[in-house]
């Protein structure tokens, strides 16, 4: 039996949820803790546990605290607003966040820096990629928390000034100030550089806190990536929303200064989505890399496909940036013959430029593809559209496209009527006869087309 030479499931290897990150810092190499939907389990993976050489009486031990901890735990009402009770909390996550008061800039000398003439009066304008790239400096280099110390570039080394900081405000400020340079705005509506700020009025050294948020890490909005400082030192970590601890006081805001473009709202008009296909401005770095969940890694996914990049997606192109994403932009930067950072697999304004467009060469085709040399065709392929076109209650263009091909190429026995544009199983039997057809078995003839499957179909 001839084994498939392709695999239409994308590993979940490079998966940036807490329970994946902690794992792969604690068990041995090559061991893997299983959730219950194939990602590790972040409380008390038990099937990790037993792969990590762990006694059943370990086993029996964590199963038992585990009901303890739920059966124990209350759950604030409010919390139901912004997603599902967390199971817990792990250890260290919760930041002892001492802060300093409201201060001016300090310098070289470890004084306050003079303002300048009307500085502090105004925010200054900035762009969400800006303030990004200055928390990334932060963590870049480790800065360490201090509520005292100040850092070379003058703002406070704790969680306000790390804010203030990369909000490029004209001063050190506090928990209790930063609302003011900023609106308020929904859960829906954050962006990279907005950010989630709780502040304790009755103790402020009391839980008092705030981060940067810097995208959602999954489809449901239950995770993000979070920059902060914090105890030891800054950093940047998959985080549940909207925090691992006093969840339901963070209130999200959004910074005043925004340059018009760069995605500034008032709080009551709701920040719409970039349609894709449509944004031919490039909206910036921040949108796209780990932990990016937007429309434009879906514009940036399509257009890639359009230039040649198609074999790179198996479940795409969609909201949540992946490393398909990047290998495809890197292979498009290849194509034009750029090196080093111009081709680092992230795209920039002249990347950006080019796939909106339509200028420079397209991805080169590998040996055995359409239009790859050799192969004795050059009928471009069109593009695979994903997998979420073709599953239960799906009813779209792709769907007929679909099946008008599969009658072509001799597989529409299963067609009573149509094809038509609402995908049944007549489809899915037809698709799995071609797939049977190529000498595949098993999940690689489950009736659902692939990239691989497109590929071959319309070749």
């Amino acid at each position: 039996m001839e084994t498939p030479v392709f695999e239409e499931l994308d590993p979940a290897s490079d998966c940036d949820c807490p329970g994946c990150v902690h794992w792969r810092r604690v068990l041995p190499p090559g061991s893997r803790a299983e959730g219950p939907v194939g990602h590790p389990a972040t409380l008390f993976p038990v099937r990790g546990l037993a792969r990590a050489g762990r006694t059943p009486m370990a086993l029996a031990l964590a199963a038992t605290a585990g009901a303890v901890l739920a059966a124990g735990q209350a759950v604030p009402a409010v919390a139901a607003a912004h997603g599902p009770a967390l199971p817990g909390v792990p250890a260290g996550d919760e930041p002892d966040t001492p802060q300093g008061s409201k201060a001016p800039l300090h310098g070289p000398s470890g004084k306050p820096a003079a303002a300048k003439p009307g500085q502090a009066a105004k925010a200054p304008t900035t762009t969400r990629a800006e303030i990004i790239n200055r928390a990334k400096t932060w963590i870049d280099a480790d800065v360490p928390y201090s509520m005292s110390a100040y850092w070379k570039d003058g703002y406070r080394q704790d969680c306000s000034g790390f804010v203030s900081m990369a909000w490029g405000l004209p001063g050190n400020e506090w928990t209790g100030s930063l609302d003011s340079f900023g609106v308020r705005i929904t859960r829906d509506q954050l962006q990279p550089g907005d950010m989630l700020l709780f502040h304790n009025p009755d103790n402020p050294e009391k839980g008092s806190h705030v981060v940067i948020f810097g995208g959602w890490t999954d489809y449901t909005h239950t995770y993000y990536v979070a920059y902060e400082q914090t105890p030891p030192h800054a950093r940047k970590q998959s985080t549940p929303y909207a925090y691992w601890s006093n969840s339901d006081h963070y209130v999200p805001y959004r910074y005043k200064g925004l340059a018009e473009g760069a995605g500034g709202a008032e709080p009551s008009t709701p920040t719409p989505p970039a349609t894709p296909g449509t944004a031919t401005r490039f909206p910036g770095a921040a949108y796209f890399g780990t932990g990016a969940n937007n429309a434009y890694v879906t514009q940036l996914g399509k257009l890639l496909v359009e230039r040649g990049g198609a074999r790179f997606y198996t479940t795409g192109p969609g909201p949540r940036w992946t490393s398909a994403d990047q290998r495809a932009t890197q292979a498009f930067q290849k194509a034009q013959g750029w090196t080093g950072a111009d081709a680092d697999g992230r795209p920039g304004p002249t990347t950006w430029a080019y796939l909106t467009g339509k200028k420079g060469k397209d991805i080169p085709a590998v040996a055995g593809s359409p239009g790859a040399p050799g192969t004795g065709t050059s009928h471009p392929v069109p593009a695979y559209p994903g997998r979420a076109m073709f599953r239960a209650g799906a009813n779209n263009a792709y769907v007929t496209q679909l099946g008008k091909q599969l009658v072509k190429k001799g597989f529409g026995t299963h067609y009573t009527a149509g094809p038509g544009s609402r995908w049944g199983e007549a489809d899915r039997r037809n698709v799995e006869a071609f797939q049977r057809a190529q000498g595949w078995r098993g999940g690689a003839a489950d009736g659902y087309p692939g990239p691989e499957t497109w590929r071959r179909l319309f070749s």
